[in-house]
């Protein structure tokens, strides 16, 4: 959500900016390769000019100083020089622009860490009726160095309050229990408390700033340059590939444990189920990780070395083995060799349930993203999944399947176009135009139909790309009755992925992920900015904010092309009788009542992110919040009357595991709760009833 700026916030922004003194071989290299597989791939007739230029300038001074507490506007008026000048500087492959204002950046860091410190030198005084504003397109860069440093001590005396009125409240419920253990301190002991913890947060904040690999903050600039073509396109440096392709995949080579960095040293957070780790069994939640060794080779301190590059020296080919000293949570040390393997994240994966409900049973499928594991034959795809989930409902004859895409970003087009030919005997699902304005479709060319029963799509505004291809085919050939939010995403544009190393014979450039094509409905409409209109709409908690397509920095345009030639099912249900049943649900519901309220409520926050720095008025406001949230306890605890049960053949593959029993129970807790699925289920039956 976008009420309130967090610091981790701010530091991914200003992180960006600390670099070089000169644009060195490999950055021109990077610069010019990138630049030419734009002109050469990218959907749009880019231009290179002065226009071009400013919104870079722009982009990238924003990025980097989010919360404008680095700059004054002296040196943003100082750096104007450069703002029509980017694009020679790209076609010629150098970056004077950049150059210039990390120099400058690098030359505030002290200055603001300064202003920073100086802060903390004395209480706040919270009786005072300041305030602060938060929202960084309503801020103003500093005119002087006296009104940063005001800036400064305003975020910090906001940040101190929230910790100061917590550890308040903290003290008063123990004092009203009677707590014992609580050690009770003055008021004073607590500002000063919260004070210095706030302090080093903030000093944690600059170490991390002047920690930053260079190839990260030189990343930045170059993805302003992509993200002025479009939101989609991105530069990726080697080791976001890596990353990219695993979330792609779903699978990734490691021991399979989540680190987090705190105060220099990394600490284990999560050890995933299965993985090399889990099996291992000596490494534990909470182990801090001190040394990292390849082998039998000399250990290495990780220590105060950035979470990025103990991540690159943890992860290895499977079959590698790294041996790892940890200290326990005893104080104890020990060494803990692990043999890198396959780590699996099962969460991204399809999965299903059953629902048993007036007599009749309904599949349930969730799919989180599109994914397929283009490295290896053999690697997973979504359709094969999907089709896979399919047949085990039907197994155990589910009447009618529930398809859930909400959250779904998208991912591989030619398993959406797989999928979508489940449901329908042949013909096309999306078209596909590219940079000469030329269209294809692409078709389901298997006439066999995997699935011909009831069928619902759920989607929300976060369903994306893939998900909006798999919907709108659906509601095209009116397969399916699509239910959810006003609208989905809005992301109508195709991305292909360019090492860069092959334009320059040159290695470790990266990659550019580059928008190269839009895609079209069949009925010849776009997806892009106006998504997919479900059939049967209902009441969403973020319908009020802008977190679609359309308000993104210079998205593509809407437009159609010609329609294609399909044949609608056969036998469609009704769909007026059924959208009238569910708005009669929908308006009696007082959890959907309350999600209107709510989204009302949180645009009201969005637009106003003034905050008090007064201690009354921050804990009033704070109640306030506290009464509205008790209000939306009816949604968030939840409690449906829908009836859940794991498919036949699943049961049969968990009797011997009880991680996964536990995990379809916690799943089918969480199902329980959602008021959507629900109301996805009255339509089903609806649905159903009329068959």
């Amino acid at each position: 959500m976008k009420i309130k700026i967090s610091l981790v916030v701010v530091i991914i922004a200003a992180l960006s900016f600390f670099a070089f003194r000169k644009t060195n071989d490999k950055q021109a290299s990077i610069l010019k390769s990138l630049v030419q597989t734009l002109q050469k791939e990218h959907f749009s007739d880019l231009n290179f000019d002065d226009g071009f230029s400013k919104k870079v300038f722009k982009m990238y001074l924003e990025r980097i100083d989010l919360n404008k507490k680095f700059f004054l506007k002296s040196d943003i008026d100082e750096l104007k020089k450069y703002e029509t000048s980017l694009d020679d500087q790209l076609l010629n492959s150098t970056s004077e622009f950049y150059m210039a204002a990390s120099e400058r950046f690098k030359s505030r860091i002290d200055e603001s860490e300064k202003y920073m410190m100086e802060a903390f030198d004395k209480p706040f005084d919270f009786s005072t009726n300041e305030s602060v504003q938060m929202d960084s397109k309503k801020i103003e860069w500093a005119k002087d160095q006296q009104e940063l440093k005001q800036q400064w001590y305003l975020s910090l005396k906001y940040q101190t309050l929230a910790r100061y009125s917590d550890m308040l409240d903290e003290k008063a419920t123990a004092i009203e229990k009677k707590d014992t253990s609580y050690k009770v301190r003055t008021d004073d002991e607590l500002e000063a408390d919260a004070r210095e913890k706030t302090k080093k947060a903030n000093s944690d904040y600059f170490k991390r700033l002047r920690k930053l690999d260079e190839d990260e903050k030189f990343s930045i600039y170059l993805n302003c340059i992509t993200s002025v073509c479009d939101p989609h396109s991105d530069y990726f440096t080697p080791p976001k590939k890596q990353e990219f392709n695993d979330q792609m995949s779903g699978s990734f080579e490691g021991i399979g444990a989540q680190l987090q960095e705190k105060d220099g040293f990394v600490k284990v957070t999560l050890i995933i189920t299965g993985s090399a780790s889990w099996r291992q069994g000596q490494l534990k939640v909470d182990d801090v990780i001190t040394k990292v060794a390849q082998g039998a080779s000399e250990p290495v301190s990780v220590q105060d070395m950035p979470l990025n590059d103990v991540v690159k020296m943890i992860r290895g080919k499977k079959g590698t083995e790294v041996r790892l000293t940890v200290k326990k949570p005893d104080g104890s040390t020990v060494v803990i060799t692990i043999v890198r393997d396959i780590v699996v994240t099962e969460e991204t994966f399809a999965k299903s349930m059953l629902i048993k409900e007036s007599n009749h049973t309904i599949g349930y499928i969730y799919l989180p993203e599109f994914y397929a594991d283009f490295s290896k034959r053999s690697g997973r795809r979504c359709a094969v999944d999907i089709l896979k989930e399919i047949e085990k409902l039907q197994n155990d004859h589910a009447e009618g399947i529930i398809l859930d895409l909400r959250n779904n970003g998208g991912g591989s087009l030619s398993d959406v176009v797989d999928m979508a030919g489940f449901f329908v005997k042949d013909g096309p699902m999306v078209q596909v135009k590219d940079r000469k304005d030329q269209s294809v479709q692409l078709n389901d060319e298997d006439d066999a139909v995997r699935y011909s029963g009831s069928l619902i799509i759920m989607v929300n505004e976060l369903s994306a790309s893939a998900s909006e291809i798999m919907a709108a085919a659906m509601q095209d050939y009116k397969r399916a009755i699509i239910i959810g939010s006003p609208s989905t995403f809005g992301k109508g544009t195709v991305q292909r992925i360019f090492e860069l190393d092959n334009a320059m014979s040159e290695s470790g450039l990266g990659s550019a992920k580059i928008t190269t094509s839009k895609f079209y409905r069949i009925n010849g409409s776009t997806t892009q900015l106006k998504g997919v209109i479900p059939d049967i709409i209902l009441p969403d908690q973020y319908k009020y904010l802008d977190i679609g397509e359309k308000d993104e920095d210079y998205p593509l345009a809407f437009d159609e092309i010609k329609k294609a030639k399909y044949e609608t099912w056969s036998n469609a249900p009704d769909y007026n009788k059924i959208k009238e049943s569910s708005a009669k649900r929908v308006d009696k519901n007082d959890a959907f009542k309350l999600i209107e309220q709510y989204a009302k409520r949180l645009k009201n926050e969005r637009d106003n992110q003034v905050y008090s720095l007064n201690l009354k008025k921050y804990q009033d406001d704070l109640k306030q919040d506290k009464e509205a949230n008790k209000k939306n306890e009816l949604v968030t605890n939840y409690k449906s009357h829908l009836n859940f049960e794991a498919l036949t053949d699943d049961k049969a593959s968990w009797q011997s595991d009880s991680v996964k029993v536990s995990k379809a129970k916690t799943w089918q807790g969480q199902l329980q709760k959602d008021v959507y699925l629900e109301e996805a289920v009255s339509v089903m039956l609806d649905m159903l009833s009329k068959q």
